[in-house]
């Protein structure tokens, strides 16, 4: 899939994420890059197999907590 030289490293590898965007879509949060993985703003990806990386919870927001006052 890849032309560059040297060429992007595959959806496979552990570093998928330095591959090359080729189609940005920052409107709707998300990123295609050139080796088929799809990277979504909350660091969570789709990958060409179509397994799901759930987003780093440290980075992704998380939902706000309720306080019940005693």
């Amino acid at each position: 899939m890849c032309a560059h030289q040297p060429p992007c490293p595959s959806a496979q590898g552990s570093d998928r994420d330095a591959a090359l965007v080729v189609s940005a879509h920052p409107e709707q949060g998300w990123s295609l890059l050139c080796n088929g993985t799809i990277v979504f703003d909350d660091t969570g990806e789709l990958l060409p197999d179509g397994r799901v990386v759930p987003p780093l919870s440290s980075l992704a927001p998380q939902p706000p907590t309720l306080a019940i006052a005693a």
